[in-house]
């Protein structure tokens, strides 16, 4: 019989079932998802369901797309719809050299949220490595996102397969608006946010810094809002600070700045804003030294944090010295 398999056309037996094919591919079914016919097969299933002439499969896994040291201390965790974090910075999975460099990255960070992508198998070479066989996703927790998508339901279809695949529903939603900046389609964001959340998905959104709609995407049921310092991948900075200002004043939930991170003061400047956190990709992933980065973004997190914590001197228009001027000689 005739079958298509992530858009490729395939011969494959009669009475085959899913978990057949999928060795007869060479995957392991604990590492991929499977969507038949738009309907999501789970994993339970694999061995009693059997694949029809004509249908129509995605197989997906995840790509690239810890415990901390103690610096961080526990007393001050970041909390996301009911679960503890002891880093306040998350990382990406995209644009390493290799995974190894990413797992590097991983720990130099000391980290333990990555996101991570929902893309086809490769079914030419299924042997290539998987990201889960570098990051442990017992060690770190993995926040699947939708990177890619432009509408609610092309964002709704990936991450039911991501849970499929991984059983995990605290989820970074990501609709896209368009290619050249990347900005986030808020009408579609706030749609599937709701849509998501009715169907028990735990939402961290990416959102715009538009304090309105942030706060209509938290109204949907978003567990965090993830608004933007600057364009995705552009290292430019946080460049509206004061609406990320007003956004953490009005949210009752985390606020995590995610994208356009460039370096070290950005990821400080974020956290002394009042962000309950950082997430960021390019910043690590392009540095000409990727662990180094790593590092220094893991300890600038820390400082903003605790300069915020602690409170800021008040600014002044002129001089205040910090010695007295009576009683000089």
């Amino acid at each position: 019989m005739q079958i298509t398999i992530n858009g490729e056309t395939r011969e494959l037996g009669a009475n085959t079932s899913v978990d057949g094919l999928l060795r007869e591919i060479g995957l392991d079914p604990a590492k991929v998802a499977v969507e038949r016919n738009l309907e999501i097969v789970p994993k339970s299933t694999y061995t009693d369901t059997l694949v029809a002439e004509g249908d129509k499969l995605e197989i997906v896994h995840f790509i690239g797309g810890g415990a901390p040291d103690g610096v961080q201390t526990d007393d001050d965790p970041l909390v996301v719809a009911g679960r503890t974090f002891k880093s306040r910075l998350i990382i990406g999975t995209g644009k390493y050299a290799d995974y190894e460099i990413n797992r590097q990255a991983c720990v130099a960070a000391d980290i333990d949220m990555i996101t991570v992508a929902v893309r086809r198998v490769n079914l030419t070479d299924p042997d290539q490595p998987m990201l889960i066989d570098y990051i442990d996703p017992k060690k770190y927790t993995y926040l699947p996102n939708t990177a890619g998508c432009f509408t609610a339901d092309d964002a709704v279809r990936t991450l039911r397969l991501a849970r499929e695949a991984g059983g995990w529903d605290l989820v970074k939603l990501e609709i896209l608006g368009e290619t050249r900046t990347l900005y986030p389609m808020m009408p579609e964001t706030i749609e599937a946010t709701a849509k998501l959340t009715e169907e028990g998905f735990k939402v961290m959104a990416y959102c715009s810094d538009d304090p309105i709609l942030c706060k209509r995407v938290e109204e949907a049921g978003a567990v965090a809002i993830m608004p933007l310092g600057a364009p995705i991948g552009s290292g430019l900075g946080i460049q509206n600070p004061v609406n990320i200002r007003l956004i953490v004043e009005q949210t009752e939930v985390p606020v995590i700045v995610d994208a356009g991170v460039g370096i070290a003061s950005d990821a400080a400047i974020a956290m002394e804003l009042g962000c309950d956190g950082v997430l960021m990709n390019t910043a690590i992933a392009e540095a000409k030294d990727p662990i180094m980065m790593a590092k220094a973004m893991k300890h600038a997190v820390i400082a903003g944090r605790q300069a915020y914590l602690a409170g800021r001197m008040p600014k002044k228009m002129y001089a205040d010295p910090s010695s007295p001027l009576s009683g000089l000689i």
